[in-house]
């Protein structure tokens, strides 16, 4: 079992931020692992470039992708599809909060108001 317990998913191009997640994949290099097994797909990842990345390497390695929680199963090419759509929306929250809470911080700052610890002073 294999648990990064705590670290986003977002992006897997930070790799020293998900050490057992490096870990995992290295093993399934080595033909340790033929599945890998997640609760929901954007505990693994939520950016389609490292989706695409993630595919191409498990089927490189005859691995495949689980997530019991979204039903998904990359084994056959409608599972495949499944899980690129699922990923573009996981993107997308991810894109919407951000721009929001620049958006917000934005405002905040030209009412004249500092966000939470944050200083005026250099």
């Amino acid at each position: 079992m294999y648990e990064d317990a705590g670290i986003s998913a977002k992006d897997m191009a930070h790799r020293p931020a998900r050490p057992e997640f490096q870990k995992m994949l290295a093993d399934m290099k080595k033909g340790k692992i033929n599945y890998i097994v997640a609760y929901k797909l954007d505990r693994v990842t939520r950016s389609v470039r490292d989706l695409e990345e993630l595919i191409a390497v498990l089927e490189k390695h005859n691995t495949y992708l689980v997530c019991d929680g979204d039903d998904v199963n990359t084994s056959t090419a409608n599972g495949r599809f499944f899980v690129r759509m699922l990923t573009v929306l996981s993107q997308l929250e991810i894109e919407i909060v951000s721009e929001r809470t620049k958006f917000g911080l934005n405002g905040a700052i030209k009412s004249g108001h500092l966000p939470r610890y944050y200083s005026n002073r250099l």
